[in-house]
């Protein structure tokens, strides 16, 4: 089965992945190609597991902090009321990836999934080259004030 997110992460080895935020030691940060939430943003990790309890110790507590430490970072990046978390895998290759979701009142009523696919990937929140830069490097100034604590 083919699996996205190790084709996401080829693509960010060969330098080709305009998403590519950061290299952390269990994953790498990406901003979402889709931007109906302004500032979602993923961690995908290294390790081509399905579940958190299939990683070796250590790196489950690293990889869960450094979930932290983005989501943090997004938090300040890019100001929201409350950020959802969530840890997928299925429909992808079953690899898990971090989702981290910028909410703000008024947007959404429950879970981000509600809206409607034509509505999540409506081409109008694909960010131009521009705002991607923008969004990158907010996002890596604030990891890097976050990461030099």
């Amino acid at each position: 089965m083919e699996c996205l997110v190790c084709d996401r992460i080829e693509k960010i080895k060969k330098g080709v992945n305009p998403y590519f935020v950061r290299e952390l030691e269990t994953g790498y940060v990406v901003i979402g190609d889709h931007q109906k939430f302004y500032g979602y943003t993923l961690l995908l990790c290294k390790e081509h597991a399905t579940e958190l309890h299939q990683l070796d110790r250590e790196f489950k507590i690293k990889f869960l902090e450094e979930m932290s430490l983005v989501a943090q970072a997004v938090y300040n990046a890019f100001p929201c009321d409350k950020l959802n978390y969530e840890l997928l895998g299925q429909g992808v290759g079953v690899h898990m990836h971090w989702h981290i979701f910028p909410r703000i009142d008024g947007d959404v009523k429950g879970p981000v999934w509600r809206v409607p696919a034509e509505e999540m990937y409506n081409e109008k929140y694909v960010p131009t080259p521009e705002q991607l830069e923008e969004m990158k490097a907010k996002l890596n100034r604030e990891l890097d004030k976050i990461l030099d604590m």
